[in-house]
């Protein structure tokens, strides 16, 4: 099998992340066709962003091929963008 692009679901909340990544996975044949990830909340569990849990979650779903990062709103958007200008957090 070819490698594959990985999407990670980045939101505010964990438990939309999760039902959002629960749609995209019976799309995607159960992740058979993309490797899906959630990557919601605080560390905590509280409501907002964590570039430690989106880069989790992209080392997860990274097949080789890089990883597509689609966010929610506002400060996803900012997270994800500080953690590309690292360079070293997000599969290339």
């Amino acid at each position: 099998m070819s490698a594959q692009v990985g999407i990670v679901l980045v939101s505010h909340s964990g438990a939309v992340a999760e039902s959002v990544a629960e749609l995209a996975r019976g799309l995607a044949a159960g992740g058979a066709t993309a490797p899906v990830a959630a990557a919601g909340g605080t560390g905590a569990g509280g409501l907002g962003t964590s570039a430690e849990l989106i880069a989790k979650a992209a080392r997860a779903v990274d097949g080789g091929a890089g990883v597509a990062v689609l966010v929610d709103l506002g400060s996803a958007v900012l997270t994800v963008k500080a953690m590309l200008a690292e360079g070293d957090e997000l599969p290339a």
